[in-house]
């Protein structure tokens, strides 16, 4: 009978070995290290969010239990909850961020080879926003929001080919959104879509200024100038589209024309504002696209409900890091190995069973394809595996 590995220990294939090292090494992270490598560190944190542990004990105790097999992971042993829990407060988070990066331009390449595109644009569609993670301020001081309350803030770019994470920013609480998106590098061509907390004249002309277009909400308060008005289609739901200007931007030629374009939403009886530097695309387009932003609502819930990030197994604010950005990673694989599948998987189910399949040894590819075949055994396994499951 031919053996093959964990499903996990095919899963860490995803990470090749030599370009791991390589990164450990430019980040000095194993200097002073006594046994304990930054391999065995994240195969440790993987295994918090693939395996859904609640604690530094719960990791430590649940590869122990599998200890026959952590050889497949790379991992002469288990590491003790004291190990981790050093390493993950002085190890340099920045690691775990280039891990990500590199697989990110793997799964980007499975889902280009997938082909699957909404809208016909010269670049990449991305989305902006943010989301909360409230903590207690006696526990993780450093994350203080307000007199009262804490929060960490994980500021997210996510790549709607494949709806993959493609950046992120982690910060407190009082960090703002468009000072973070402001600090943003975007290729020309891109669009990116945010909502009204990035609301910011200057910087919109900036993006125009680099070949970056955009589609975001318009405050309602929002000063204005009306140059000229757009013919608007019958029998829409666009009530105006409109090329504005701002007040203080009047002498910056044409870049700092824009477009507004007002909704009215049936369903909320209410009308919505958008504003683009996108002039070509028809006024429904963009509200659309506006629409498809929504994805990255979904995303934020997939991460606090399927992964561990809602709670933390450390307080400092390198092992918070640490283990948003392995959520990130655990995200990614997920995502890939969905992208990759012929199953048709929901993002629940896959993690769900991935999560109950970690240490199963049975090809990776062909589980994915056909979760529900029997595993291939020697003929009494099949025979009790028949006989338990009979036609």
């Amino acid at each position: 009978m031919n053996r093959v590995a964990s499903i996990f220990s095919q899963i860490l294939q995803l990470f090749p070995r030599f370009e791991f090292d390589r990164m450990v090494k430019q980040h000095q992270a194993e200097r002073h290290a006594r046994g304990f490598t930054c391999w065995g560190q994240l195969v440790a944190m993987l295994f918090c969010q693939l395996g859904r542990a609640h604690s530094l004990r719960e990791i430590c105790n649940g590869l122990a239990a599998s200890e026959g097999k952590l050889r497949h992971l790379g991992l002469p042993d288990a590491p003790r909850r004291a190990t981790l829990s050093y390493a993950n407060q002085h190890r340099p988070w920045e690691l775990f961020r280039d891990v990500f990066q590199q697989l990110y331009g793997r799964c980007a390449e499975a889902a280009r080879a997938k082909g699957e595109r909404k809208f016909r644009l010269p670049g990449k569609l991305l989305s902006m926003d943010s989301t909360m993670i409230s903590v207690c301020t006696s526990v993780f001081d450093w994350a203080r929001y307000t007199r009262r309350k804490g929060a960490v803030k994980l500021h997210l770019l996510l790549d709607h080919d494949g709806y993959l994470p493609r950046f992120a920013v982690i910060s407190d609480g009082r960090k703002s959104d468009v000072a973070i998106g402001m600090g943003m590098q975007f290729e020309p061509g891109t669009t990116v879509v945010f909502d009204r907390g990035y609301y910011r004249f200057g910087w919109w002309l900036k993006l125009t200024r680099n070949g970056v277009f955009f589609v975001g909400r318009l405050k309602e308060n929002a000063a204005f100038l009306v140059l000229r008005d757009n013919p608007v289609p019958p029998d829409t739901p666009i009530r105006k589209d409109q090329v504005v200007v701002a007040p203080g931007q009047r002498h910056s030629g044409p870049e700092a024309h824009f477009r507004r374009i007002e909704l009215y939403d049936q369903t909320r009886q209410d009308t919505v504002v958008f504003v683009t530097n996108h002039h070509q695309l028809d006024a429904l387009t963009v509200t659309e696209i506006y629409r498809e932003r929504w994805q990255i609502e979904l995303f934020f819930k997939s991460l606090k409900q399927l992964l561990k990030i809602r709670t933390f197994v450390g307080t400092s604010q390198n092992a918070v890091q640490i283990q948003i950005w392995t959520a990130l990673i655990a995200m990614l694989i997920v995502r890939y190995l969905r992208l990759r599948s012929r199953f048709g998987w929901s993002l629940s189910n896959l993690v769900a069973l991935l999560r109950q399949q970690l240490f199963v040894h049975r090809p990776l590819w062909s589980w994915l394809n056909d979760p529900y075949q029997a595993p291939p055994g020697d003929p009494l396994q099949m025979q009790l595996w028949e006989e338990g499951n009979p036609a």
